[in-house]
Order: structure tokens, then C-alpha cells, then sequence
């Protein structure tokens, strides 16, 4: 038997918000902070507490040039102690700034390329049991080269930055092949090869809203009402 409305249009995720019982922040960090929430299932139900990050969001990009290649670039993550295959991606930091936005300017300062076509390719939460971290995924083409003159200094990681273009089945077999890791640049060449097969006509405008990201819920950063 399958699941209850799989198949159907109306078959999805869906926000489902629990009465908050209380929150701390337990530690400010850097970039994002872990929280501490009590919550309850159900009205009168049992407190629960769960710790988890609290994040700003992110935006990633696929590149995919007319030789149908994608790009991909090569960066350094200290907590995993690897140098991974990944694709271009940031933080949603800017007030403000909207995601496709968003998307372009770290396009720009992390390969020098700018995109005439741009579509959401795949939304994620990247690991909803532990982080808030929501991430969108747009598929760029149409590309340029950014002026010599306007290009950002990389620094730190980004400053070993390595890139390089790869036919996209190859990078679809890279992931099967268990030999590429990160969650975005995954998440992004299936849905890529998927969206191929139909010339990519199905897939969403930039400008889409994402309701569901954390950002655009009107009690963040706890998404829910304290009690009284």
C-alpha cells in the first residue's frame, strides 16, 4: 500500500508549527547560534528540548555551460578535514537581499561568471534534525565572464578555490560512485539530469517564493509563539 496522497499534486512537505515553551541561546557564534527550545506535541503534552542550530539560509548554483558541462568547484571544509567537489554557495547575510540576488553575487565572487538564465532547481533543509539551514538551488545558464577589473579577492578557504567543468553525466556518475559529497552539489546534479530529460521546462522561475524557508516565517528566529 503506498503512502496516503503520494502521487498526488497536493503531496509534499507542510509547516507544522508546535507551541513553544521556551528557548535560550546557548552559544553566539561567528556566523550562527545554537538555541535551546522546550516545545510540546501536543497542548499540554510532554516538554520536549531539542538543541539545534540556528541559520541564516543559503543559496547555491549549478552552472551549466552549452557544452553541457556543470561547474564545479573544489574547496576545503575543515570539520570534515576534506577537500570536497562542490558548487557555488553562500550565505543568505545580506538584509534585505533577495535570494536569486543572492545566488548572482556568489556566482560572481566565487567562479568570476555571471548568468543570463536563471531557474530553482531544488530546495533543501540540509539537516533539519540538528540545523535550521535551508538552501535553495538554482540552475544557471547563459554564461559570461566577470570583468577582470570587478572580481573579488578570495580569501582564507576561498582563496584555494579550484574549479573545473565536467559533462554532467560524468558528475552524475561522480555521485553514484559515492566520490562526491557535498549535499548541494549532490542534490543538484540529479535534479539537473532529471530536469534535462525534458529540457528543463518544468522547473520553477527565479522570483519563486519559498514560504517555508525560516526566514519568511513572521516569528522567526523560534518559529512559533511563546506560552503565556
Amino acid at each position: 500500500m503506498g503512502l496516503p496522497g503520494a502521487g498526488s499534486a497536493a503531496f509534499g512537505d507542510e509547516q507544522s508549527p508546535r507551541r513553544l515553551l521556551g528557548a535560550t541561546t546557548v552559544y553566539e557564534g561567528r556566523v550562527w547560534d545554537v538555541v535551546s527550545e522546550q516545545f510540546s506535541l501536543t497542548d499540554g503534552g510532554e516538554a520536549i528540548t531539542r538543541d539545534f542550530i540556528r541559520h541564516p539560509g543559503a543559496v547555491a548554483v549549478l552552472v551549466l555551460n552549452d557544452d553541457g558541462q556543470v561547474l564545479l568547484l573544489r574547496q576545503y571544509r575543515h570539520p570534515v578535514r576534506m577537500a570536497l567537489w562542490e558548487i557555488p554557495a553562500g550565505l543568505l547575510d545580506e538584509d534585505g537581499e533577495e535570494f536569486v540576488d543572492a545566488a548572482a553575487r556568489e556566482l560572481a565572487e566565487e567562479a568570476d561568471l555571471t548568468a543570463r538564465q536563471w531557474h530553482v532547481l531544488v530546495d533543501l533543509f540540509l539537516s533539519p534534525g540538528s540545523s535550521s539551514e535551508a538552501l535553495r538551488v538554482y540552475l544557471a545558464r547563459g554564461i559570461g565572464d566577470v570583468p577582470e577589473a570587478d572580481r573579488h579577492t578570495r580569501t582564507h578557504e576561498e582563496a584555494e578555490i579550484e574549479l573545473q567543468w565536467v559533462d554532467l553525466d560524468a558528475a552524475v556518475d561522480a555521485v553514484l560512485e559515492g566520490r562526491i559529497h557535498s549535499p548541494s552539489a549532490v542534490a543538484a546534479i540529479l535534479a539537473a539530469r532529471v530536469a534535462r530529460e525534458n529540457g528543463f521546462v518544468d522547473l520553477r522561475p527565479a522570483t519563486t517564493p519559498w514560504p517555508e524557508h525560516p526566514s519568511q516565517h513572521a516569528t522567526w528566529p523560534h518559529g512559533a509563539v511563546l506560552e503565556d
